[in-house]
């Protein structure tokens, strides 16, 4: 086990690596951050000397050892627009997008894993056309439309939940199940799909045959198996929640990070676009890492692979 931590951890580390210095460069690429700063109205020699100033006419892996070490130490710089620094402004807004992402995630766990499993209990039945028909249907709604439609019946019209803000846990329920909803299809059809494939193998039947409980097979010996798929999805579907908030919260105006990230781009503001782009990769890697670790743990042939 300790072998392959350190392998996953190895692999984690490059590709944090790898993200920051693509991130890096790109993001310099696109835009010039010495007229960012200075404005649209400055002179020639006003954008020259902000690029004496702030290091932006030194080379870009000069630039980039700079930022990365700084980084390092949570220091990600100061913003052009707000004047403020960087991990100031991500340490106010990240507790809504994660407080989000969390009930997101969890709405779409308690909605797909149940249905998942009745469903494959069931095959063709009408349990588990109904999973289906919920799984094409989050697919087909576009997400923004989705809260929208939220926002008008229960916001609006019934005025059963508030329709923007962050005040109260109230105004987390339509952003969670808009966010979430999207999560569900690829959930319930990889929990169906694995629950189905385990019932048919041999050492269920055997413990079938052993006489074993029904709710002994299904939980302690078929979901256990089939859940290993699952649990690395859902590490990658909490970090798209993290990653992809910038429609949801836009919409119900959370003013989370995805918020800023859409401001961020706006205006131009590198330091802030490069701080959470880096933060969400970081946070992308290490929910990997610990799904990889966890299906480890739960199945020991992962560890000698």
């Amino acid at each position: 086990m300790l072998t392959y931590t350190l392998k996953r951890l190895f692999v984690a580390l490059l590709i944090l690596i790898v993200v920051s210095a693509l991130t890096f460069s790109m993001s310099h690429l696109a835009s010039d951050p010495a007229m960012a700063i200075a404005g649209e109205t400055a002179s020639a020699e006003d954008i020259q000397e902000i690029r004496r100033i702030y290091g932006f006419d030194q080379p870009i892996w000069y630039q980039y050892m700079a930022w990365a070490g700084k980084a390092l130490t949570g220091d990600f710089g100061t913003s052009y627009h707000y004047r403020e620094q960087v991990s100031v402004m991500l340490a106010q807004r990240f507790p809504t997008t994660l407080t989000l992402g969390i009930c997101a995630l969890a709405f779409a766990l308690l909605l797909s894993i149940p249905m998942g499993v009745l469903a494959a209990i069931r095959p063709n039945s009408l349990i588990d056309r109904t999973a289906l028909f919920i799984a094409v249907l989050g697919q087909a709604l576009p997400t923004f439309w989705f809260a929208l439609m939220l926002m008008i019946l229960f916001g609006v019209q019934l005025r059963w939940l508030p329709i923007s803000g962050n005040a109260t846990w109230a105004h987390f329920v339509m952003p969670a199940i808009a966010l979430g909803y999207y999560s569900t299809p690829a959930l319930m059809r990889l929990t169906r799909a694995g629950m189905i494939e385990v019932l048919n193998s041999d050492y269920i039947r055997t413990a079938r045959a052993k006489g074993l409980r029904p709710p002994t097979v299904m939980f302690k010996h078929a979901l256990r198996n089939a859940i290993l798929p699952v649990v690395s999805l859902t590490a990658v579907q909490f970090g798209f929640a993290l990653g992809g908030s910038i429609v949801i919260e836009t919409i119900f105006n959370l003013k989370g990070v995805g918020w800023l990230s859409y401001d961020a781009i706006l205006r131009a503001d590198l330091p802030v676009v490069q701080a959470i782009v880096l933060v969400i990769a970081c946070f992308y890697v290490v929910l990997t890492l610990a799904a990889d670790l966890l299906n480890a743990a739960l199945d020991p042939r992962i560890r000698v692979r």
